[in-house]
């Protein structure tokens, strides 16, 4: 609410909670590499996303030990992978600038990296499951921004310098072909695992946030109250897992280039209005009772978010006019259920 009373008419609404549901793209990702685009790799899709979707809609707690376990087991791989690659390291390599005569994908780069750093936002949906908020979000959302920017810059740093710049080989399992190269196959191994764990744990701890967040939308009147009906048995709001789970198998014979590219597009829109939300409310309510609060004045604020800005301004720019099309359809259908529904 805090642009005014038609604040639900925004991407949140409409370009935020389909970006979010989007995201089941990092599904895909697991039998990517050991199945082709046929009717064996749409039924192991099927297949696997709705074993998934019944684990998330069994507990939210499992859902949390998952997300937990998984994560501690494929980011040991990738500790391994760099403890084997520092005694290796040229650091010369560390001074080039890509081979030459080969062409640099800045628009595929700049969605990609935006797409790996992204969704940090989503732990918001879940502050009201936390016990003392003010406390452990700052300290949860820092410690989770700088894991995440370690787990990518690490092995990046260490295993780009190890074996001689090939940038041909820049394609998919080329971590794990690294990894066979610098350790041997049973840590190549482990990284599959690893990775096909990580996205797992992601898919379902969107799963969770995607089940919460319609509560969210009810609460504040955008969805009517049929959508937060709850499991009987598990006392777990289904809607939101049956809706992400149909939107997985939707859009899972799509390109993932694609999907990253649309993802980024409307989760840059949403981005944009949480931003100047969040400037708006300090500007017009700065006394206002917040669960946690960035310690920074206006001036200062404005400034911090100006970097973002620039980011999202850019993902977006650099999209297609399919997303553009899809972003209008997305607003008008925002517009149309605030105002009929």
């Amino acid at each position: 609410m805090s642009c005014g009373p038609t604040r639900p008419l925004d991407p949140s609404g409409a370009f935020s909670w389909d970006s979010r549901k989007s995201s089941v793209e990092s599904l895909t990702w697991p039998r990517i590499p050991y199945l082709p685009f046929s009717l064996p790799h749409y039924v192991a899709n099927m297949v696997l996303t709705c074993v998934l979707s019944f684990l998330n809609y069994t507990s939210l707690a499992i859902v949390g030990y998952i997300t937990v376990t998984f994560g501690v087991v494929s980011l040991s791989s990738f500790v391994i992978l760099v403890l084997f690659a520092i005694p290796k390291i040229k650091f010369i390599r560390w001074l080039s600038l890509g081979q030459k005569g080969v062409n640099k994908y800045w628009t595929l780069f700049f969605n990609t990296l935006f797409w790996n750093l992204n969704f940090l936002d989503n732990a918001s949906t879940l502050a009201g499951e936390v016990e003392d908020p003010q406390r452990t979000y700052p300290k949860a959302l820092f410690s989770a921004g700088l894991l995440t920017c370690l787990a990518y810059l690490l092995p990046l740093l260490a295993v780009s310098r190890v074996v001689p710049l090939d940038q041909k080989d820049w394609i998919n399992c080329y971590f794990a072909n690294v990894t066979l190269f610098i350790v041997g196959k049973w840590l190549k191994i482990c990284v599959e695992i690893g990775t096909c764990l990580t996205l797992v744990r992601l898919y379902e701890a969107q799963l969770s946030n995607c089940a919460y967040l319609i509560l969210s939308m009810i609460d504040i009147g955008f969805l009517p109250e049929a959508f937060g009906v709850r499991s009987k048995l598990f006392d777990m709001a289904w809607m939101g897992i049956l809706i992400l789970t149909l939107v997985t198998l939707a859009v899972s014979y799509m390109d993932f280039a694609n999907i990253i590219s649309c993802v980024n597009f409307l989760y840059s829109l949403g981005m944009l209005l949480e931003f100047a939300s969040f400037l708006w409310l300090r500007r017009k309510l700065p006394t206002l009772e917040r669960l946690f609060r960035v310690s920074l004045e206006l001036p200062s604020l404005v400034a911090l978010c100006l970097v973002p800005y620039g980011l999202l301004i850019y993902v977006m720019v650099v999209a297609n006019r399919t997303f553009y099309l899809v972003s209008a359809v997305l607003t008008i259908f925002g517009i149309f259920w605030y105002f009929f529904h």
